[in-house]
């Protein structure tokens, strides 16, 4: 039995469009995969912690070698936390909305928690940097107001599907399928439309993850 954590990053809920195809790939997945796991993990209510002094120095400290403080352990202890949560996963679905040409800040908040030394990534002189979350497929939804895959003559300005995936791959993971709901805003059907073509693209992914 394998797990699926779906890391949801829009607070918009039913009138979300990336978490509107997620739900429909969940469903999906769970049609093709009755006997796997889906867990959902809601940014806008996992209460992340602050990546405040104590964690930047409890970071440093493990880069370095160097033995915690009592209030360094307890920092580094709660971002552990995540990351085994994270890690815990066999398979992985993101969805969210692209915002001011990005991703949400509370998105970017879970990966600057998420991605440590030791935890998700290592480091060597010899090897450098080295992901430690390998061998586990992804699959992003993202959905965007606007039209920016190839030939659009907006693809620069998309700075939403490329950060996750350099970000993902940064820790390992290699397999990153994509589903993109694109444009809702451009009309009034626009939105029904794009989350129909990107829901049989979530048809035909969830049943062979």
């Amino acid at each position: 039995m394998a797990k699926l954590l779906h890391i949801e990053a829009s607070p918009r809920g039913k009138r979300s469009a990336s978490i509107t195809v997620a739900e429909h790939f969940i469903e999906c997945y769970r049609a093709a995969h009755p006997g796997d796991t889906v867990d959902t993990l809601d940014l806008w209510q996992a209460g992340l912690p602050e990546f405040d002094g104590a964690t930047i120095d409890a970071k440093y400290a493990v880069l370095h070698g160097q033995k915690h403080t009592p209030e360094q352990l307890q920092a580094w202890q709660t971002v552990s936390k995540i990351a085994e949560h994270f890690k815990s996963a066999d398979k992985y679905l993101f969805s969210l909305p692209m915002w001011n040409f990005g991703i949400p800040y509370k998105l970017k908040h879970f990966i600057d928690v998420l991605i440590q030394p030791g935890l998700t990534f290592s480091f060597t002189p010899e090897e450098g940097y080295k992901g430690l979350v390998v061998g586990k497929p992804v699959v992003a939804v993202y959905a965007r107001g606007g039209a920016y895959g190839a030939g659009s003559g907006m693809e620069s300005y998309d700075a939403q599907s490329p950060y996750l995936k350099q970000a993902l791959g940064f820790i390992g993971f290699t397999d990153i399928k994509e589903i993109f709901v694109e444009p809702t805003l451009a009309s009034p059907t626009s939105k029904d439309e794009a989350i129909a073509s990107a829901n049989k693209r979530a048809k035909e992914l969830a049943a062979n993850l």
